[in-house]
């Protein structure tokens, strides 16, 4: 496996899919408890979603048949979004 791949691996299956998990469970513990707003309803499809899409990446990545360059674009593009958020 290349490099890049590694590295998207590492931070889908180690950063992304952990907090994506964990933002669901408060978003459902809000609607267990029957206090979410309108937006939180919203996040959590969003949210779903998008933890459908880190799975499918990482299914991606096993199968090995996408170009490293695309395995890059989305590692830059998870990383930018990792960094602002930081900010």
């Amino acid at each position: 496996m290349s490099e890049i791949k590694d590295k998207l691996k590492d931070v889908v299956a180690n950063a992304m899919i952990p907090e994506v998990e964990a933002y669901l469970e408060d978003l459902h513990i809000l609607l267990a408890e029957g206090k979410q707003s309108e937006d939180d309803e919203l996040a959590m499809t969003e949210m779903e979603s998008l933890l459908v899409e880190l799975e499918n990446v990482l299914a991606v990545i096993k199968e090995d048949k996408t170009e490293d360059s695309e395995y890059q674009r989305i590692y830059d593009y998870i990383s930018e979004n990792l960094e602002s958020k930081e900010q």
